[in-house]
């Protein structure tokens, strides 16, 4: 893992209203991240939560505090020189997928190329390995409006590493998906910051990606606060360790007189590749 901060906030606040009906939002946040890092940012609604990911990504301008991204302060750039950094160093996903309707599965992908000088031609080869890894192959020439939910979040996140940012921002990224699509989901993010080496912030409710992010910051009335984590009876997938629930869980396979769940097909396989090195790896732990 990089030591370097790719992204780091310092005491970042924003104001909405003023007088009588001031809201501070967001009320002096700061944190840091590295490249290869999984942090999750949760909280109740209202918390300020899309707020904080929408100033990090210079979608939305801090009232006070300092956002510095891969080495540049976007609180100090104009509005004209914004969306140079978003298109080069922050990938976006979003709970609504945001596809272009009228663009297939591919030009999806590759939109955020065009913002990039030369961008398209050096990006076709990475798109097709990106389209390639994320399953979509067989949907490359499809529109959005013919593919399932899972299916259109693949493309949101192929489409948010075709520029090979240094960071991926997801706000609610499972948010619109049944379980079993939101686990796949959550496990490609996972892999993305491992695989990638990106810093990905994952923004949500769900409490099934605590086990494999690397850090969890509670925002509360638009401040960090600690909070004692729940527990929960869960099942626990042998691969990857996130915990899926048992009575719902899509994926499983009999292994030596037991049920084992798995929060995605991609854990499936490695587990049906090796069994005996994560039953060891379960054993011990």
């Amino acid at each position: 893992m990089h030591t370097a901060d790719v992204l780091t906030a310092d005491h970042v606040v924003k104001v909405f209203g003023s007088g009588h009906t001031e809201v501070r939002a967001v009320d002096g946040v700061s944190v840091a991240m590295k490249r290869g890092e999984l942090v999750l940012i949760m909280g109740p609604s209202g918390s300020g939560k899309t707020t904080l990911i929408s100033m990090l990504g210079g979608l939305l301008r801090p009232t006070a505090g300092t956002i510095v991204v891969d080495g540049e302060d976007i609180t100090a750039l104009g509005e004209r020189d914004l969306p140079r950094v978003r298109a080069r160093k922050i990938g976006f996903v979003f709970q609504a997928f945001n596809l272009l309707d009228a663009l297939t599965v591919e030009e999806n992908i590759l939109f955020p190329a065009r913002l990039v000088r030369d961008g398209v031609s050096r990006a076709q080869a990475r798109a097709d390995q990106l389209i390639d890894r994320l399953a979509l192959s067989k949907r490359r020439r499809a529109l959005p409006q013919t593919l399932s939910g899972g299916e259109k979040q693949r493309v949101a996140i192929a489409r948010a590493l075709i520029n090979a940012p240094p960071i991926i921002l997801a706000d609610e990224p499972t948010g619109n998906l049944d379980s079993a699509n939101g686990q796949e989901v959550l496990m490609i993010l996972h892999d993305v910051a491992r695989d990638e080496g990106c810093a990905v912030i994952l923004v949500t409710h769900d409490p099934r990606v605590e086990d494999i992010a690397d850090r969890i910051l509670w925002l509360e009335d638009g401040e960090f606060r600690d909070r004692k984590r729940e527990h929960h009876a869960w099942a626990r997938d042998p691969v990857c360790g996130m915990r899926v629930d048992e009575w719902t869980a899509a994926i499983t396979t009999e292994h030596a007189g037991q049920r084992k769940v798995f929060c995605s097909k991609r854990c499936l396989e490695r587990f049906e590749a090796d069994p005996a090195r994560y039953l060891a790896a379960q054993s011990t732990s």
